[in-house]
């Protein structure tokens, strides 16, 4: 390898190298050494053009001086004014050199100096005069960091960006002014230009490569509204920093928003790139047009296979459909006539009398029907319903019998699965035995949550507790809090529109209620008025005018008087008219005072058991 270099005598040194390389190739017998060049390329050299402008003399440059301007400012407000045109240079702006500026001051000096005006009998203020806004201007021009800052927030540029009209116009012309004019804020000296219609792809995308990654010198500590120089300590400096730097970065940010606003509307309005995106749209074609034709073949009977697998699937999907369909349909048809047969059994059931001579036969034969209802299958209650309407009570402690049959059986399989359970060398395992729900557990069960309401800390345990405390079992047998939960939320849920077991319920509880008020005296309150002369009654006794004490005997509440009135609270609510005179009806010998005084009390009851119970969670 090598290269031959050729230096041309000229104004410009400009180097050509050539790259070669020796090669052996063998001729007859003989390897012979041969010289074999690279081809050459031709390149095109640019050489950098100068850009710089000639630069101006001070003597050159004409000074205005707008005295009408100059005493317009306010020189508190020295910041917001065009430190150019104080100057009287505002025309050249940032092409102002130092020395034009230098002089421009020397100028208003000598003209508008305090003294010199003094000296023409011009009346001078000494804290409120213009002169001082020259020597503001010339403090911050004069001083090349001041002037960097001042010339990034110029109000003399122009921001915008072309819209409207202007795209209408030469795309080349417009977009090189502006171009040209954010060119001043580039890092880098040499900026590529716009070019025209006939630059290379090369060159268009090496101008929007250097725009899109475009690095702006410009910053606004200018327009800082706190100066951190007439803070008074070293945090009041920090915190006013802060804030400066912080706008200062907003703006730099909506800068560069700006600029690549600029670029994107150039990109997308730029005739070149509209070319060089339909060449590469059209060379993107006719590859994918080729390689459609290539595999079109393929792709038909691709499309083939596929269609005729999701024929098949769709028919097995409908069949599929078809069959679930039809077993819903013969589940719907067995769930209507299920109930059916259940509606029949209730209402033959109830014509009857449910089979009952007496209120608590009464009461289990509807606890009977309702686990027949629950247990028996379509065919059983349609067998059940025609042996009712040819044997009647018969048939029916028949199928109580059945059903108590199937309860035990249920039971026993339960110990059994409990007793296999239980390890070989635990001989000695003891199965508890499941308590039944009769009548008396379950007005435990009612009685237990209503003094254990909703929000007690473990409630279901101590509502178990409280069954197992007052009811009679065997010592094997106990409620625990699942199957109390269990059987209110099945007490809950149960349908008494379909029977009337409340009304039954309710009735033998007012029999219960009319037993045990018959051992209760009544006595007329007129006629155990006494005169007794330095007897004194704690808290049951009244003394009249005449010096009579009356005396009033309290009679306490009754378990069926408490659930009636908790039955009334819970027909009546707060918003029925005359509430409390309907709850006194539905409560025999109870007046509304009496009811109201008994519902405070519970009420008091209540809200001292959850604060006992939100003391002892906060402990």
């Amino acid at each position: 390898m090598g290269e031959v270099k050729q230096k041309v005598k000229n104004s410009d040194c400009t180097t050509v190298a050539i790259r070669y390389r020796f090669v052996f190739e063998t001729v007859g017998e003989k390897q012979e050494l041969k010289f074999v060049p690279h081809k050459v390329r031709k390149l095109k050299v640019e050489h950098p053009k100068d850009e710089g402008e000639e630069e101006l003399k001070p003597e050159a440059v004409v000074y205005e001086d707008d005295v009408e301007y100059l005493r317009s400012l306010d020189p508190k407000e020295w910041k917001s004014q065009d430190h150019y045109k104080v100057l009287g240079i505002q025309n050249l702006r940032f092409k102002a050199t130092e020395e034009i500026i230098k002089t421009a001051y020397r100028k208003k000096v000598l003209k508008h100096h305090p003294d010199k005006r003094k000296a023409l009998g011009e009346e001078v203020k000494a804290d409120d005069d213009y002169f001082t806004c020259i020597t503001m201007a010339y403090e911050t021009l004069g001083n090349p960091s001041r002037r960097r800052s001042y010339d990034s927030v110029d109000p003399e540029f122009d921001n915008n960006i072309p819209g409207g009209a202007e795209l209408k116009k030469d795309f080349y012309e417009v977009f090189s002014y502006y171009f040209d004019l954010n060119t001043r804020w580039s890092e880098k000296s040499h900026v590529p230009k716009l070019g025209g219609p006939d630059s290379s792809r090369e060159e268009v995308e090496k101008f929007y490569s250097f725009w899109y990654d475009f690095k702006s010198w410009r910053e606004y500590s200018y327009e800082d509204e706190e100066d951190k120089e007439k803070c008074q300590d070293r945090d009041e400096r920090r915190y006013v920093d802060k804030l400066n730097k912080a706008e200062r970065l907003r703006k730099k940010k909506e800068e560069m928003s700006r600029i690549r606003s600029l670029v994107d509307l150039a990109y997308s309005n730029d005739p070149r790139i509209a070319k060089i995106k339909q060449e590469e749209k059209e060379r993107k074609l006719a590859a994918k047009r080729a390689k459609q034709t290539a595999a079109q073949a393929k792709k038909e009977e691709e499309e083939r296979i596929l269609r005729e697998a999701q024929l098949l699937k769709e028919q097995a999907e409908a069949a599929e459909r078809a069959r679930i369909e039809a077993k819903r349909q013969e589940r719907e048809v067995q769930k209507r006539a299920l109930k059916k047969e259940r509606k029949m059994l209730r209402d033959l059931c109830k014509a009857n009398n449910y089979y009952a001579d007496n209120s608590e036969e009464n009461l289990v034969n509807m606890t009977g029907l309702e686990s027949m209802c629950e247990m028996f299958s379509l065919t059983e209650l349609e067998e059940l319903n025609k042996n009712l309407s040819n044997n009647g009570k018969l048939a029916f402690a028949k199928a109580l019998k059945d059903v108590k049959q199937r309860i035990e059986k249920e039971k026993q399989e339960v110990f059994e699965a409990a007793k296999q359970k239980c390890p070989d060398n635990n001989k000695e395992a003891v199965v508890k035995a499941i308590p039944d729900w009769n009548e008396e557990n379950i007005q435990l069960l009612v009685k237990a949550v209503n003094l254990f309401p909703a929000g007690t800390n473990q409630r279901w345990e101590v509502v178990a507790n409280f069954i197992n405390q007052h009811g009679n079992f065997n010592s094997a047998a106990r409620f625990n809090s699942k199957l109390v939960l269990a059987k209110a939320k099945d007490l809950q849920n149960t349908d008494f529109s379909k029977n009337n077991l409340k009304e039954v319920a309710n009735k033998q509880a007012f029999d219960n209620f009319k037993k045990d008020k018959r051992n209760v005296l009544n006595v007329d309150e007129s006629g155990i008025s006494k005169k007794l002369d330095g007897v004194t009654l704690n808290g049951d006794s009244k003394k009249l005018s005449n010096g009579d004490v009356k005396v009033k005997q309290e009679v306490a509440w009754t378990t069926t008087e408490q659930q009636l009135l908790e039955q009334a609270l819970k027909t009546y609510p707060a918003s029925t008219p005359e509430r409390w005179d309907k709850i006194a009806e539905c409560i025999p010998n109870r007046s509304k005072k009496e009811c109201i005084k008994r519902y405070k009390e519970l009420v008091e009851t209540v809200k001292a058991k959850k604060a006992a119970q939100a003391g002892v969670v906060s402990k």
